[in-house]
């Protein structure tokens, strides 16, 4: 049985080139700046507005949502785990009160 060798597919570039040089006669080749005005041209016609699936207001949302998660994991942690307290104690106004209280004390 014999072995038949694969060829490597095309890549992008290639098969963009053989488009290009196709419509051209054998003997005349693209410069540098015509192909790019070329490439350019075809992008152009063939660009289709983007559709996003994840819309960017959506996104913001999550992110805020993800941000203000953060921040009370953060001081639950912080005020639990660090600093020997309770965590849930950490998300009552009482606590934050004393804390203001402590930090503003009139000399």
């Amino acid at each position: 049985m014999g072995t038949k060798q694969l060829e490597k597919p095309a890549t992008r570039r290639e098969n963009k080139q053989r488009k290009i040089t196709k419509a051209l006669p054998e003997n005349e080749t693209l410069s540098r700046k015509e192909r790019k005005k070329s490439k350019k041209a075809t992008k152009r016609k063939t660009k289709k507005p983007r559709r996003r699936i994840f819309p960017i207001w959506l996104r913001l949302i999550v992110i805020a949502i993800l941000a203000a998660a953060a921040l009370i994991a953060g001081l639950m942690i912080g005020y639990g785990v660090l600093g020997d307290g309770e965590p849930k104690d950490a998300l009552k106004i009482e606590t934050w009160q004393h804390i203001l209280d402590i930090v503003n004390k009139e000399k």
